[in-house]
């Protein structure tokens, strides 16, 4: 015979003790909110599972502690934004200006085998103030896979990599001359395309730029470019083709350097007299 099972007895009374600790008599009272009595004993959960269980729950590992850095941690110096490079001033007194003072944006002009990244790259290291040398030729062939050489023919895609390589020079100059870093770039700019060229140039940088054409004599130019390997090497018809192209320059109001009888030294040292007195009388361009 079954009985029904009700709610748990008291634990036995021990003379001299009253009712349990914890316990009250009126437990056993079923209240609004007990379980029926006739329906048995709530159900119990299970224990969780013992730590190493695959169902054992994960506790989260706490976030690591990241040190903050100190003020003056690489990283998080605040640079100006760079914008476009004004006209220099012209000094106020007579006598020349004094270049190692002056943050300066220079864009050397020449045919291939004119030496201008020896000029550009030799006056940028003996500058007394921070000074970068800005390469076309470099930037343009950062472009790996699917570059396109001009010397395989002149189409779009050699058209769009010039361009889009002149963009990021001037990108890259001015953000140099906000922060106070002098620039010299150099580029085979023609006279026969002022927009795309120089008054491309004068877009991306700003009208603050100095161009300087370096032209020595073709025979200077056709040994030079027959030193020269992969593809910054020449065809001699095509030297001469550029180089005639060139001569356009003159008559332009440009200065001119010709190099043929100087060295890289003597080379950037006229450079400096050119320039100051571009910087004393800028040129219309």
């Amino acid at each position: 015979m079954q009985h029904p099972v009700g709610p748990p007895l008291p634990p036995p009374h021990r003379p001299g003790h009253g009712p349990a600790a914890g316990w009250s008599p009126a437990a056993h009272q079923p209240g609004p909110h007990q379980a029926d009595p006739h329906q048995g004993p709530p159900p119990v959960p299970p224990p969780p599972p013992a730590p190493g269980h695959p169902q054992a729950p994960v506790a989260p590992a706490p976030p690591p502690h990241v040190p903050a850095p100190p003020p003056d941690t690489t990283g998080h110096v605040p640079l100006p934004p760079g914008g476009p490079v004004a006209v220099p001033s012209a000094p106020q007194a007579p006598s020349a200006p004094d270049l190692a003072a002056t943050t300066l944006a220079v864009l050397l002009i020449g045919p291939a085998g004119a030496g201008k990244t020896s000029v550009a790259q030799y006056w940028a290291e003996h500058r007394r103030v921070p000074t970068a040398h800005i390469s076309l030729d470099d930037v343009r062939e950062w472009v790996r896979s699917g570059f396109a050489d001009p010397q395989s023919g002149w189409n779009d895609h050699s058209e769009a990599q010039y361009r889009l390589a002149r963009r990021t020079c001037g990108f890259a100059a001015r953000n140099f001359l906000a922060n106070g870093i002098s620039c010299i770039l150099d580029d085979a700019v023609f006279p026969d395309r002022p927009v795309v060229g120089l008054g491309g140039w004068k877009r991306h940088v700003g009208p603050g730029l100095l161009p300087v054409v370096l032209l020595p004599g073709l025979e200077i130019v056709l040994e030079r470019n027959a030193e020269r390997s992969g593809n910054r090497r020449l065809t001699d018809e095509e030297v001469a083709r550029i180089h005639g192209r060139m001569a356009g320059w003159y008559g332009s109001g440009l200065p001119i350097i010709d190099n043929s009888q100087l060295d890289v030294p003597a080379t950037a040292r006229v450079l400096d007299d050119v320039l100051a007195r571009s910087i004393a009388s800028p040129p219309a361009w």
